[in-house]
């Protein structure tokens, strides 16, 4: 199987694609589609937190501005408070009042001199209510606390302003904060004066605050909308490292299911470490588990065509005589012949029906603690009670001890089964046969060996494969079918085990079965 597979190799698109191969596809979908927010949240948070410091910081300024004043304006003369208020007023920007102990305002710097601001009419606010649309959106979102409106009172008392009542009460400078028309804020600051009773109403409209929060805020809507574009363009650019490598697998699919080309490969995404990666090997390793099974099943069924055509033939040939013959010791070794070959078929039959079902029955059974020692010891007695060793001694040590592994008990017995009418089959007459089980700290292996003539070391594997037959020149035709070992191999692997070839370790003529197991733990 090719690293890259034929369908994607060489594909200059997917090269392009290297920024994706080790980030997962969750951590990308997650970055893309969180940007914008985060960026958006941020930028919330830092506009309100600017706003609120520029605030305080003009808080400061106007609760400084207002106690200066105020001690400027204690003592001093009507014509020398009323100067004091022009000049401030127009070097700082204010609006300043001065009110009497009975609440009646005494003076006025926008009424002895221009104005040093003014706050926008009816018609510049409906201009600007988008801006303030805005503002509202956005204090709503930061949960900012609705401010008073600010209005310019009829009368101008100091009982219009409750920051001058309580500021008279209490002696001490009070700061209010309201809203102008069009949407700036509007700072007052009340402060007493001298003892005589006088108190001092400071306003600013600090409009350069809004500005500012103005342009941050569209700088962060600015900044939002960039990510939201190459959000927009990271999450289509994603969705074609998704798309087309799927597209890609699908039509690799569709081409081995349709089987009409034996060549294509699924491709296999080595360069990607994300879940794509991941799912194109696994269903490349899939396509070639696939495919191998397809071939076992079509060489498995060839093979059985062939094994079964040749009893059948010998079969057809001796009932087709049967008619022909009339000498009845001729007639007597054809019907033996035939019996021979229908038991043949019988059991060609049965050990095909088995082999083709273990892979399917071990997928789906329970296993169990089995003593693979005490396994070995009943079915040793069990054959010697039926003579299934037909004269043969049978050795068995490390059985002394309970050698328990997971399985079925079943299988396991037909695997030690098999291997022992090998070793019978293979071993002189009179021979012995030796199991011996040794145990490591997690691994069983069961050991039988015989005094036959051994496997050359170029065909141990070969013994394995079905219907292989290698059979002793004396032994009669058709006894085995040569599934055995096959099957043998197929439940130890099954089992999580292995069975193997080997010679015997003491250097005399003979083969030996190697089964291993895992040790329950």
């Amino acid at each position: 199987m090719s690293e890259t597979g034929s369908v994607l190799k060489g594909d200059p698109r997917i090269e392009k694609l290297r920024w994706s191969r080790r980030l997962s596809l969750t951590s990308r979908i997650l970055f893309v589609n969180v940007l914008p927010l985060v960026l958006l949240g941020g930028g919330v948070i830092y506009v309100d937190a600017y706003r609120k410091q520029l605030l305080d910081e003009r808080f400061k300024l106007a609760l400084v501005e207002a106690q200066i004043t105020a001690e400027a304006l204690a003592g001093a003369t009507p014509q020398r408070q009323e100067a004091l208020l022009i000049q401030i007023g127009k070097e700082q920007r204010l609006r300043l009042r001065v009110y009497g102990p009975d609440g009646k305002l005494e003076a006025d710097s926008f009424r002895l001199a221009p104005p040093s601001f003014t706050l926008p009419q009816a018609k510049e606010v409906d201009q600007d209510a988008f801006a303030l649309q805005l503002d509202r959106w956005f204090d709503r979102v930061v949960g900012a606390p609705s401010l008073p409106d600010y209005v310019e009172p009829e009368t101008d008392d100091a009982a219009d302003w409750p920051e001058l009542t309580r500021a008279r009460e209490d002696s001490l400078t009070q700061i209010v904060l309201r809203d102008a028309p069009d949407g700036t804020h509007v700072i007052n600051a009340a402060a007493p004066v001298g003892l005589e009773g006088d108190t001092l109403l400071l306003t600013r409209n600090p409009v350069d605050i809004t500005e500012s929060v103005r342009q941050a805020r569209s700088t962060v809507a600015l900044i939002v909308l960039l990510a939201l574009v190459i959000s927009t363009l990271l999450s289509l650019f994603l969705a074609q490292t998704i798309v087309r490598p799927l597209r890609e697998l699908v039509q690799a699919a569709v081409r081995v299911r349709q089987g009409r080309d034996r060549q294509v490969e699924v491709p296999r995404l080595p360069q990607r470490r994300d879940e794509i990666g991941m799912l194109a090997r696994s269903i490349s390793d899939m396509t070639a588990a696939l495919r191998q099974r397809i071939d076992a099943v079509e060489h498995f069924a060839a093979d059985v065509a062939h094994e079964i055509k040749n009893p059948l033939a010998s079969l057809r040939s001796a009932t087709e005589s049967l008619g022909k013959v009339e000498d009845p010791a001729l007639r007597a070794q054809l019907l033996e012949i035939a019996t021979h070959d229908v038991r043949r078929i019988d059991r060609l039959v049965t050990e095909i029906s088995d082999a083709s079902r273990i892979d399917a029955e071990m997928s789906r059974t329970e296993f169990e603690p089995v003593d693979l020692a005490q396994l070995l010891c009943t079915i040793a007695e069990n054959r010697a009670a039926r003579d299934e060793n037909e004269g043969r001694q049978l050795e068995i040590s490390g059985a002394d001890r309970p050698a328990r592994v997971m399985g079925v008990p079943v299988r396991l017995e037909r695997v030690i089964q098999n291997l022992l009418d090998n070793a019978v089959s293979f071993s002189p007459p009179g021979g012995r046969i030796w199991a011996d089980i040794v145990q490591r700290e997690d691994w069983i292996t069961l050991t039988i060996c015989d005094e036959g003539p051994g496997i050359p070391e170029g065909k141990r594997e070969k013994v394995f494969q079905r219907f292989h037959s290698d059979r002793p020149a004396e032994e009669d035709f058709g006894n085995h079918s040569g599934l055995g070992l096959a099957i043998a191999r197929t439940i130890a692997e099954a089992h999580d085990g292995t069975l193997l070839a080997t010679s015997r370790r003491d250097g005399q003529s003979g083969a030996c079965l190697e089964l291993g197991l895992p040790k329950k733990r």
